[in-house]
Formats: structure tokens, C-alpha cells, sequence
């Protein structure tokens, strides 16, 4: 059996997200196909995964942005700003629904219940907060953690809400009594990560510490804990179906199964800040932040391990017959009435704002609005129309050495020194070995290609003139001189041409992908940050790039400017550098 062409992991994309420093993303967890990130820029920006362009930036906030998180139909967005306030978007209309402050500090996690109409959100300042979308403001806190909350999940049923945090603990809060259900204390190093099984009581928790735990929900114990990785665990997620649940972390996506711990695959991603991960059909998706960049990958399901083979027992699924989660069932209003009500309790003073005024500025700009009908916009068709299907993404092939083989078989054909010499019916460029769809044309027949005659052998003969070096013939150096109808192939001339764009292109990518990090820092009026970067980068010609912009506003000459840019002048003019 032949080893597939393709990747089975693979960066998508990467892409100037702000003109500041990205704090946060998200991914929509229905499809996948859908993200959302935050910035030092105050702006919430929307993006179809794969696709480079902004569909949508919100503005409004005051402060950076560092937590957000979409409705679970991808119809709404939340976000949380340092200042601790929240603003609540809808998506198919493109404008702002609520303004909710609270916390006292910067909102670190969000989560949308998965029927009723209500938000939680951590903070640093400790506390976690249950919002009511209708009433616009907090109807509950919950305050028992000692530090940041790193990361909040709703129970599939909605009973519960599970919050992780920096003190190394995970709490589980009831929503109905407004108290704390237990406080899981096993981890020695800040929780990054939660996840619910999507159906057994069971939860995973990813730390610091370099490991998941699977705590049970019923009698609230550990139950397994993964070998210690090599970095932090970053983001957990579950299959759908709850086979198997991933772990990222720096450089590797592990798939995990329990009880008993067991690793099942274990993939070399090297995605660095793994903010959030989503399955979409046969693919998993990950996003990643790094300064004002986000990058997306791409992992295909149907060649990782258990996933994409047939075992030879069923995988237990559950090996104490632990109790299941009640199955979801749509938000309908009669759905709504069975859950139970959350705990209330008086509001605080300044949890509900005066929408006419802050509303006012928070502003909807559509960038894209083909994109943004497409995605955001479902509405516009019949409610039984079948939903848009999506497509994998394809995978790329796999980087081998085959297409390095294959020009190299077209290369001259040089006999060693005491080889056999090339029979007559061997050409000297080797085509008798190209595929015949890819052969040159053949030359007419009135004149035909000589068959190539090698000099004689050096070998035979040491004997050189006294101004030539021993040994050696100069003319083995030399293109060899063949008659006129000796003229290079097509097929050839592409693949030696193909080899200069090649690096041409990826040098010119590099250097479009500097300017861009540039340009949005200087953007954004930081132009000595856009120049400190410029300099590390330690390319000479995104420096002159630099130069020649300078050059046309000689306003922004000053003496910050000159100290930061005189070295690398200098560097410039001592060395080979063309302008």
C-alpha cells in the first residue's frame, strides 16, 4: 500500500488580524468555519475561516479587547474589554444589543448558555457573573476563586456552569441554588481549559502542569490523568461523538483516550499560542495568535488515530456506566420552561447601562458584504432549504524529496571515471526516461540528434600543460558544446526556470508578510514600535522599504527616528546590499 501524497496537518492560513496586538479568538463551534478575535485596537473582528479579508469589524469599546465568544448558532457575539464591561452583538443584523459592566477588572472568559438567554463571564478580578441578555444585567456572582478565571463552560443540560482558574482550581457551580456544587483541587498549575463530555458526566481540565484530567460528575472525583506532556496544555476539546478528546498545547495536538489514560496519536503542529479549537465534519480546526498575526490549521480526522482506523474492539466509551447528560433539545419555548430558573439575586449598582448613549457609539462595519450575506444572513432563505455545504479544505501535498528526484533525473548524465560508457540509444540529456506525456517535442527527422559523445576519459591520460591545473580540465566546467539541434527540451527548460520563481516568489512572500506586520504597527500610530519590529527583523530591504517611506514624509524625521535608524543605516551602507 502506497504512503498518502497528502498532509495530514497543515497551516491554513496566517494573516494580519489588527492593527494591534491580537489578545483573543474564537472559533464557532457549529461549523467551524467561522472566527472571531479581539485586540489592543478595542475591535472585534469577524472572519470566515480560510479566507483573508475581514468580514465585519465591530467597534465601541473603551479598552482592549480580551475575551469573545459566539452565540452557540453563530447568530450573536460577546465580548469582554479590560474595563470589564461586555457588549453583546447580533450578527444578522449587524448592530449592538447590549452593554453590560460589573466586573472591576478585565473580563478573561465567556460562555453562552446552551438554551436560555443568559451570558457567564470570568474575570481577574476572581469573580464569575451570569448575565440575563433580556433584563441586561447581572443576576448572579459567583466569587470562591483566589485568582484570574481563565475559562468557563456550561453543562450540555444547562444545570451547570464550570469555571477554571489561575489558583489551580476548577469549580462547578449549580445555577439553580446559586452555590457551589465542588472545588476540584488535583492540578498544580493554573487551569487553561475546560471542556464537558458532550454526553457522560464527566469533565477535562488542561493545565499548566502539562496534563488533562477527567474528573466524574457524580460522585465528583478524579478518575484519570494523562502522562505529563512538554509544554502547558493550552485548549481541550471532545469529539462530538466523545471517543476521544484533544490536547493542545505549544507544539503538539495529542489525541487522548481514558480510563485507562492512553495517548492514541500525537501530531506535530507547532501552532504556538493555541487559542481555541473547533471539529468541522472530518477536519479540525485551530487558531492561533501571535502579536498582531493569527494563523489557522487544519487537521484531518480520517488519518488520526482511533478516529481513522478500524479497531479491533469497540473503544470503551465508558467503563463505569457513569450517568449521561439529558439530550439536547431545540430552544423552544416549552423547552425553556423545564430548565430550572438561575439563583438571582439584587443587582449591583451600574450593571445595567444606559444603551441610547453607549450604544450610540458602537458601530457595525461591514467589510465584505457578499461574504457577510453569505455567512451571516441565513434568513434570507427558506427555513426547509437544506443548510450551504461545506467542503473539506483540501489537503496540500506532502513535502518529499520526489519532485527533487525528478529534476535530478533530468540533469546531464555524467559517467564516472571508469564507468561503462552510455550506449548509442542513450540520449545525453536523459529524455528516454521522462514520462512520454512530458517529453519534448521530437526534432525533425531531416536532422537528427547526434547521441552524445563523452571527451575522452581523463582517467587514461594525467599528462596537462603546465598552466592547467593537474588533474583537472577547464572544460569540464563549461556547458558542453552540442550542435544547434541539441536545444533544450521544454519540459526541462520549465523545471529550471520553475526553480528560479520558486525562490523568487517565497522571498517576495517573506517580504510582503514584514511590510504588512510594518504597516499595520505604524497604522495604528505606533511608528516607533513599527520600527523597533522592522530592525529585529534583520532584512535589509524592509529597511529600505522603511527609508523610501521616510524619505517621502521628511515631517516624521526626529531624533527618536534617527537614533533607532542610524546603526542600521550604517549596516546598510557597509554592506552589498543594491538599492
Amino acid at each position: 500500500m502506497t504512503a498518502p501524497t497528502t498532509k495530514r496537518a497543515w497551516k491554513l492560513q496566517e494573516f494580519v488580524a489588527h492593527g494591534a496586538n491580537v489578545n483573543c479568538l474564537a472559533l464557532g463551534h457549529k461549523t467551524g468555519r467561522v472566527m472571531v478575535t479581539g485586540g489592543d485596537d478595542r475591535k472585534v473582528n469577524l472572519w470566515t475561516v480560510g479566507k483573508p479579508n475581514c468580514i465585519m469589524s465591530l467597534s465601541g469599546h473603551t479598552s482592549p479587547v480580551e475575551a469573545v465568544r459566539f452565540g452557540n448558532a453563530e447568530e450573536m457575539v460577546v465580548a469582554g474589554s479590560m474595563s470589564g464591561a461586555l457588549k453583546l452583538w447580533d450578527l444578522e443584523q449587524a448592530k449592538i444589543i447590549r452593554t453590560l459592566t460589573g466586573h472591576k477588572a478585565n473580563i478573561r472568559c465567556l460562555d453562552f448558555h446552551p438554551y436560555g438567554d443568559f451570558v457567564a463571564s470570568g474575570s481577574l478580578d476572581t469573580n464569575v457573573k451570569l448575565w440575563d441578555i433580556r433584563r441586561k444585567g447581572c443576576i448572579f456572582t459567583y466569587k470562591g476563586h483566589s485568582n484570574g478565571v481563565n475559562c468557563l463552560r456550561f453543562s450540555p443540560d444547562g444545570r451547570w456552569v464550570a469555571s477554571a482558574s489561575e489558583d489551580m482550581t476548577v469549580k462547578i457551580w449549580d445555577l439553580a441554588a446559586g452555590k457551589l456544587l465542588v472545588d476540584l483541587k488535583q492540578h498544580s498549575g493554573a487551569v487553561n481549559s475546560i471542556e464537558f463530555h458532550p454526553s457522560e458526566y464527566l469533565l477535562a481540565s488542561g493545565s499548566s502542569d502539562r496534563s488533562i484530567r477527567f474528573w466524574e460528575l457524580e460522585k465528583f472525583q478524579c478518575v484519570d490523568c494523562t502522562d505529563y506532556d512538554n509544554n502547558a496544555i493550552r485548549s481541550v476539546v471532545f469529539h462530538p461523538d466523545g471517543a476521544c478528546i484533544f490536547g493542545g498545547s505549544t507544539e503538539l495536538l495529542k489525541v487522548y483516550g481514558w480510563e485507562p489514560s492512553r495517548c492514541f496519536d500525537s501530531v506535530n503542529m507547532s501552532w504556538g499560542k493555541v487559542a481555541d479549537m473547533a471539529i468541522a465534519q472530518t477536519q479540525l480546526i485551530g487558531a492561533s495568535i501571535n502579536q498582531t498575526t493569527v494563523s489557522t490549521f487544519v487537521l484531518d480526522l480520517t488519518r488520526v488515530a482511533p478516529l481513522g482506523q478500524v479497531p479491533s474492539t469497540p473503544l470503551p466509551l465508558s467503563s463505569s456506566g457513569r450517568k449521561n447528560f439529558t439530550p439536547d433539545r431545540p430552544s423552544t419555548t416549552s423547552t425553556k420552561q423545564q430548565i430550572p430558573k438561575p439563583a438571582e439575586e439584587p443587582e449591583e449598582p451600574g450593571s445595567i447601562l444606559d444603551d441610547a448613549t453607549e450604544d450610540n457609539s458602537s458601530v457595525a462595519d461591514v467589510k465584505d458584504l457578499k461574504e457577510y450575506e453569505e455567512v451571516f444572513k441565513p434568513n434570507h432563505k427558506l427555513a426547509l432549504s437544506p443548510p450551504r455545504k461545506m467542503d473539506p479544505f483540501p489537503a496540500p501535498k506532502e513535502d518529499d524529496v520526489s519532485v527533487a528526484n525528478q529534476m535530478k533525473s533530468l540533469a546531464p548524465f555524467q559517467p564516472a571515471v571508469g564507468s561503462t560508457k552510455p550506449s548509442g540509444s542513450e540520449t545525453y540529456r536523459g529524455e528516454s526516461r521522462i514520462p512520454p506525456q512530458y517529453r519534448a517535442p521530437s526534432l525533425p527527422p531531416q536532422q537528427p540528434a547526434a547521441p552524445y559523445q563523452p571527451p575522452a576519459a581523463p582517467h587514461q591520460s594525467y599528462q596537462t600543460p603546465s598552466n592547467k591545473p593537474a588533474g583537472l580540465d577547464p572544460a569540464d566546467f563549461m556547458p558542453p558544446q552540442q550542435p544547434s539541434t541539441m536545444a533544450i527540451g521544454d519540459y526541462d527548460a520549465l523545471g529550471q526556470m520553475s526553480k528560479g520563481h520558486n525562490s523568487m516568489s517565497a522571498l517576495l512572500a517573506a517580504r510582503n508578510k514584514n511590510l504588512q506586520i510594518v504597516r499595520a504597527m505604524w497604522s495604528s500610530g505606533n511608528v516607533r514600535t513599527a520600527l523597533e519590529s522592522a530592525i529585529q527583523m534583520q532584512d535589509n530591504s524592509v529597511i529600505v522599504d522603511v527609508l523610501n517611506v521616510l524619505n517621502d514624509k521628511p515631517l516624521d524625521w526626529n531624533l527618536d527616528v534617527i537614533d533607532l535608524l542610524i546603526l542600521p543605516i550604517y549596516k546598510l551602507l557597509i554592506s552589498r546590499y543594491e538599492v
